[in-house]
């Protein structure tokens, strides 16, 4: 009878106990408190979230978390000091991102970043057990006192056989040093393959030139990827640039000034030949001799001196309305109608410094000119300077190469 009562009363103690021990168990197992987070600020600006459990990877990220000022073009590098790399992605407002390379556990940015950015860092990788991990910081560069701007001109057009691929900056890039490095960023891709070459004309335009002229029909492209280089003091580009261009039908003219004759070759062919007047013998108004490139055409236009020096008042000053004006420099050489100089064309020079044409002979050149179509200007005591408009055919091939940063 005692016996049965004992009995009775040890199963459900142990019962009790068993169950105990189950609660304890699972309680374990939920628990783990400050060592296993499934999301933890670890610091300021910087976030990990990681799997339960498992022991996260040690990752170094450089600049740390909340970074401010950090320079454009500064080396973003992730390093894990403890587990496996797998992934790292780096990217701004817009999902603009930075390109990077991996080497074993550390990845190193290959590309620059904007001014005036803030950028996220996020990393993934797997603890030394095999747990993954995802940390993520942010930092923000420097802002510049100018934001430095510029563009590829003649961007989708279809231009002459002398018109080079032309980079122009809004202000001077200072430094050879900052030259150099924006020349190593650029390219250009040409269909079929031309042998050509940059060269600075001068610290705003950087340009690059076919060896000969280019042929009728090429395919030209061009890219920069100038976003976080520097081109002065506290001076930084903020965005990337591309472009393309195609080369039309080869046209080529001839400015005699000495005999006041301005021809037109299609092809190697002449196909026009016009009477002129050029400019008058003189320092200021003697039309220069040199392989000029068209510019632009304006149908349009009033001339006025004193965008050249020569003010109203001072001997030579001018202002005249013209029509179909052709601009061969940018120091206000053009080729244009000239109806008051009719008499004169032929047989003297006369006008300014620009070619003067009768306004039925100007309406066909302006018609049928592109902007890089070369003409070729001789007779004159007065050398045109390449700086002085599209001037690289003032070069000879190996001239033309030692403008470039790089050599």
């Amino acid at each position: 009878m005692h016996r049965l009562v004992i009995s009775a009363l040890v199963r459900p103690l142990r019962m009790l106990a068993l169950a105990l021990v189950i609660v304890l168990a699972l309680a374990a197992c939920a628990g783990g408190g400050s060592d296993s987070p499934t999301a933890s600020q670890s610091s300021a600006g910087s976030t990990t979230t990681t799997t339960p459990d498992l022991p996260e990877a040690e990752v170094k990220v450089n600049p740390g978390a909340g970074a401010k000022d950090v320079m454009p073009d500064a080396e973003i590098s992730v390093q894990v000091m403890r587990g496996s790399l797998d992934r790292v992605q780096v990217t701004g407002p817009g999902g603009a991102s930075v390109d990077g390379d991996v080497s074993g556990q550390t990845w190193t940015s290959t590309s620059r970043m904007r001014p005036a950015t803030t950028y996220t860092v996020a990393v993934t990788a797997e603890g030394p057990e095999g747990g993954s991990s995802t940390q993520r910081s942010t930092f923000t560069t420097h802002d510049p006192e100018i934001t430095a701007t510029y563009g590829i001109v003649y961007d989708g057009q279809t231009v002459g056989v002398g018109m080079p691929v032309s980079i122009q900056f809004d202000t001077a890039v200072t430094e050879p040093a900052y030259r150099k490095k924006i020349e190593q960023a650029v390219s250009v891709t040409t269909t079929p393959k031309v042998e050509g070459s940059w060269g600075w004309l001068d610290n705003r335009q950087l340009m690059w030139r076919p060896k000969d002229f280019w042929a009728p029909g090429t395919q030209v492209s061009v890219d920069a990827p100038l976003t976080g280089f520097q081109t002065g003091e506290d001076k930084w580009i903020a965005e990337d640039l591309s472009g393309s261009m195609t080369i039309g039908r080869e046209q080529i003219s001839h400015v005699d000034i000495a005999k006041h004759k301005l021809t037109v070759s299609r092809a190697g062919q002449q196909v026009k030949s016009f009477p002129v007047s050029s400019g008058r013998p003189g320092k200021e108004t003697e039309t220069r001799s040199g392989m000029k490139v068209v510019i632009n055409k304006q149908r349009e236009m009033t001339m006025d001196s004193s965008t050249i020096g020569i003010d109203k008042g001072e001997p030579g000053y001018y202002k005249v309305d013209t029509d179909y004006n052709v601009r061969v420099t940018w120091t206000g050489e053009f080729v244009h109608s000239a109806p008051w100089s009719v008499g004169a064309q032929g047989s003297s020079n006369v006008s300014h410094g620009c070619v003067n044409m009768a306004p039925g002979n100007a309406e066909w050149f302006y018609d049928n000119s592109l902007p890089g179509d070369p003409v070729d200007f001789t007779g004159s005591s007065r050398q045109f300077q390449p700086s002085e408009g599209i001037g690289v055919w003032q070069y000879s091939w190996a001239d033309w190469q030692a403008q470039s940063a790089l050599s």
